[in-house]
């Protein structure tokens, strides 16, 4: 274990918290309604390993069968482990057999797949709507920029809803990136329109959760009701690409 590396990360990773605790009582908010996922996608082993004897206590991945490696490397930790990435419907059994929860879950057809893979597994699997309200074309989600069309989404939610081995929380979404934070409020707005709206429409869902906010814009995230934030290199460094 290097030594050096774990107290670097640790001291980062203490700082957020810090962050994010004095950001929580600026907004009036409870203490603890906010978890940070420290995002590990491409970061090796190494890293990862140092990450998880800091104290970290949630990892986010991208990409399945880099973080199912991942995790076969470091049974017996008790860090929980999310896909916070696009996931390929064929890569579902990884996502339903390994993970705590999925933040992105953005088709019918993924969470039909989802849905089997847990069901032959014997467990429910938490997850996040992902939602496109920027109306970026790089973007995955539900699109959810033209707040006029909401209502054409309650019949595809109606189908993912019904699935009985997925425990839908929530939603999260990806803004554009700005060199200015406050850029992104307005996104952060949006998402929490969407959940007020859905609240409405599902009342036998929760909507407790909002997964939204990186590096660059998590005190907004907070600010505008954020429970999931993203961080990833404010905490782990440079990505290793």
């Amino acid at each position: 274990m290097d030594e050096t590396l774990t107290s670097v990360i640790r001291e980062r990773y203490q700082r957020v918290l810090d962050q994010i605790s004095e950001a929580i009582a600026r907004c009036g908010r409870k203490a603890g309604t906010v978890r940070l996922v420290v995002v590990s996608k491409t970061q090796p082993l190494d890293v990862v390993r140092a990450a998880i004897a800091a104290g970290v206590a949630i990892l986010g991945e991208n990409y399945a069968e880099e973080a199912v490696a991942k995790i076969a490397a470091l049974t017996g930790t008790a860090v929980e482990w999310h896909m916070i990435g696009h996931v390929q419907s064929r890569k579902a059994d990884l996502v339903a057999e390994h993970f705590s929860m999925l933040h992105s879950l953005d088709s019918v057809k993924l969470a039909g797949r989802l849905d089997h893979f847990c069901e032959e597994y014997g467990r429910s699997l938490p997850v996040l709507l992902e939602v496109n309200v920027s109306g970026e074309q790089s973007k995955f989600g539900f699109p959810a920029w033209d707040e006029t069309h909401w209502l054409n989404l309650k019949p595809v939610l109606e189908q993912i809803i019904a699935f009985s081995h997925l425990s839908v929380r929530g939603l999260m979404t990806m803004p554009p990136i700005f060199d200015n934070p406050e850029k992104s409020r307005p996104y952060f707005q949006r998402l929490h329109r969407l959940q007020i709206l859905l609240r409405e429409l599902f009342p036998q869902i929760e909507w407790t959760e909002l997964s939204m906010g990186t590096s660059s814009d998590f005190i907004i995230a907070i600010e505008e009701g954020a429970t999931y934030l993203r961080v990833g290199q404010a905490i782990l460094g440079p990505r290793k690409v």
